[in-house]
């Protein structure tokens, strides 16, 4: 293999002609070119930079004249790449007195060891700055710097690191990287025509994240209004009922509650599955990671029947504690471990009323203020479920609220999976685009520069 040119165009900013940057075998070439292209060695086109270590005593300086950057400053860069959080900087005599090197502005800079390479972030500083160890940064000398930094999108960094216990990519691995190289007036071209299409994307995925994070809001409003009454409040007019405060603690409405076994499970028992804190999903429980209990005895253990109500009753997360699922006919004759507590409804109530009044915020905020925390472990016990208060009207209400709910839940989880496939769609698009940049198809190099345009592909 041909070995990239190096510090070649020293000078920053100094833009050399792809015919100055000599081209790459034909066997390398991943693929043609269009005319006036060339493949080069990335290492060719630039020069890479390693960061310095950064001592803690220099961190969480801010206005000097150097930003400093850390491996988590790379999560802080808006749609275009560019960095915009600025948590250290040191002045120009601590750079001088730690050695650290300068990095020119519209640099590449991406993490060069860790697990954080798998992440392949990319960013771009907009001013002179130094980096950590854990960083590498590009500076382009025969590129422009946004055509370098959405090239680098594209590429799988952690496929470039060494097989050590740490991950850690090699400069030399870097230079010998193959890179589609266009005129400078069409790297121009392609950057243009690459963040139009972006910003669509990104308007479209702005969208669709709004509809994500309205989601819970949504969702809470409606059980609101299901055990509030206000869900069925035209149901009771059409039918001449009156609304009552037909208000009853828990403990009223159920026939037993207990708490699971504290023994031991594992993957490898063979007695009977028992039900953990992960298996509670949503409003349901999940059985793909089911660990089992030693003993097959049923009569060792609270086994759970259809329409109990198992409860997280004790967790690190605040937000867990007292999430509800409810059981059905693949859960029945299962244990369930001694986090969880199990609640089995009276025939007064319907179990899924009750399971949507415990998910709603009428009974999580009644929970949550009674509740203890002790060693960042909160919990909730029996007699707390029991002392909750609960609107209970008679069971054919009951059941219209469930059928209102299910119609209504049913619909916003419709819209939650249509936005999260507008977003997983919208990434594949941004991967298309790039990778039809990089081979000239995006109609910037000929008189057909506007072929998308016209045959609507993107």
């Amino acid at each position: 293999m041909a070995r990239p040119r190096k510090n070649a165009a020293k000078v920053q900013g100094s833009l050399l002609a792809p015919d100055e940057v000599a081209e790459i075998p034909v066997e390398e070439q991943p693929y043609p070119l269009p005319e006036g292209w060339k493949w080069a060695y990335w290492g060719s086109c630039g020069d890479f930079i390693a960061g310095n270590a950064f001592k803690p005593d220099f961190q969480g300086k801010k206005g000097l004249l150097y930003p400093f950057y850390k491996v988590g400053s790379l999560k802080f860069s808006d749609n275009k790449g560019y960095l915009y959080d600025i948590e250290h900087s040191i002045s120009e005599e601590t750079q001088k007195s730690i050695k650290s090197s300068i990095i020119p502005e519209h640099s590449i800079i991406f993490a060069k060891i860790g697990e954080a390479i798998r992440l392949n972030r990319r960013s771009i500083n907009e001013k002179k700055c130094c980096i950590d160890n854990n960083l590498m940064a590009f500076v382009p000398q025969k590129t422009t710097y946004k055509y370098v930094y959405y090239w680098s999108l594209g590429i799988d960094l952690y496929k470039y690191t060494n097989a050590t216990t740490v991950p850690a990519i090699r400069k030399t691995d870097l230079e010998k990287i193959v890179f589609p190289l266009p005129p400078l007036d069409e790297q121009q071209r392609i950057v243009d025509r690459i963040e139009s299409f972006f910003a669509k994307l990104d308007d479209a995925k702005a969208k669709a994240e709004a509809v994500l994070d309205g989601f819970e809001i949504r969702k809470a409003a409606i059980l609101h209004k299901a055990f509030t009454g206000e869900l069925t409040a035209k149901w009771r007019e059409i039918r001449g009922i009156k609304k009552e405060n037909n208000a009853v603690k828990i403990k009223d409405i159920l026939s037993d509650i207990k708490y699971g076994t504290s023994e031991k499970s594992d993957y490898t028992y063979t007695g009977l599955p028992v039900i953990r804190i992960p298996n509670i999903t949503g409003s349901s429980v999940d059985l793909e990671d089911l660990k089992f209990l030693k003993s097959s005895k049923s009569s060792d253990y609270d086994l759970v029947e259809r329409n109990d109500i198992l409860m997280i009753r004790s967790n690190g997360s605040r937000e867990l504690v007292g999430k509800c699922a409810l059981v059905d006919e693949a859960i029945v004759g299962k244990a369930y471990a001694s986090f969880l507590i199990r609640l089995r409804p009276n025939p007064t109530i319907n179990p899924k009323y009750l399971l949507g009044f415990l998910n709603s915020s009428l009974a999580r905020n009644q929970l949550f203020a009674k509740a203890k925390s002790s060693a960042g472990i909160h919990n909730i016990n029996s007699k707390e479920i029991c002392s909750v208060d609960i609107w209970l009207p008679d069971k054919k209400e009951q059941q219209e609220i469930v059928r209102i709910l299910d119609n209504l839940l049913a619909k916003e989880r419709h819209i939650r999976e249509a936005a999260e496939n507008a977003l997983s769609q919208i990434d594949l698009m941004k991967k298309a685009i790039l990778a039809r940049a990089f081979r000239g198809e995006l109609g910037t190099h000929s008189s057909a520069r506007d072929t998308l345009q016209n045959n609507g592909s993107m």
